[in-house]
């Protein structure tokens, strides 16, 4: 056999190093502790349960994760950060391309398109965490991760739809908001309800109609309120 035969064998072989183990475990112990949190919520799993679902001993898991709470924060920031990052980026090139006259549907546009793209075209994993958000954000401890993570990130879509409805009252900005990011947790929450209402019609993880409509819809709904608010002061 050659040596370099020998070698692709040998390298074809290999055993992972611990530290590529350790990673892969820590993957492993993160998908399903998403998974179990996105059906079950933060105090409806114990680190025993997902220790059965991974297939170690609960103790391993303490090994990692100093107590449930840490392994909840470390599902949050593993993609938090990945969604944060990209619609930051987006914010900032629309405001750029927008020269200074931003529209309501464009900065919304902006938000949500590039979050339900990841949910597009992510696999089960992002489906899996977009449920978790919704989980998370009803809860005191979600609530919290929720401010850490994401209040830059709406502040700056705030900051756009200021600039584009610059004679709204700022409470109806906020609150418009709130409705907003409302509409997309109940989305993300995937529950099934619009699939049986709608008998099979519409689809609770068809992200892309979601898409095509929700921008569109919630700024129509941002303006009727600002500029009827607008109206009532005039």
């Amino acid at each position: 056999m050659s040596k370099a035969k020998t070698a692709t064998r040998q390298t074809a072989t290999k055993r992972p190093t611990k530290a590529e183990q350790r990673a892969e475990t820590m993957e492993q112990i993160l998908d399903t502790a998403e998974r179990l949190f996105s059906k079950h919520g933060f105090y409806g799993v114990t680190l025993k349960d997902v220790a059965k679902q991974v297939g170690v001993h609960h103790t391993l898991l303490n090994y990692y994760f100093d107590d449930k709470k840490t392994l909840f924060d470390a599902v949050f920031a593993r993609r938090a950060v990945v969604t944060i990052e990209k619609r930051m980026k987006a914010l900032d090139d629309y405001d750029r391309a927008a020269g200074g006259k931003p529209t309501v549907e464009g900065a919304l546009h902006a938000f949500l398109d590039t979050d339900l793209d990841l949910y597009i075209q992510g696999g089960e994993g992002w489906k899996n965490y977009g449920a978790f958000s919704a989980q998370a954000s009803n809860s005191p401890e979600g609530a919290e991760f929720m401010d850490k993570y994401f209040d830059p990130v709406v502040l700056r879509l705030i900051e756009i739809l200021k600039k584009a409805l610059p004679d709204a009252d700022e409470a109806d900005i906020f609150w418009g908001y709130h409705f907003v990011t409302g509409a997309l947790m109940l989305t993300l929450a995937r529950t099934g309800r619009i699939d049986k209402l709608s008998q099979g019609l519409c689809h609770s993880d068809d992200y892309a109609a979601v898409k095509a409509r929700m921008a569109r819809f919630m700024a129509a709904g941002f303006r009727d309120i600002c500029e009827q608010r607008k109206r009532d002061r005039e």
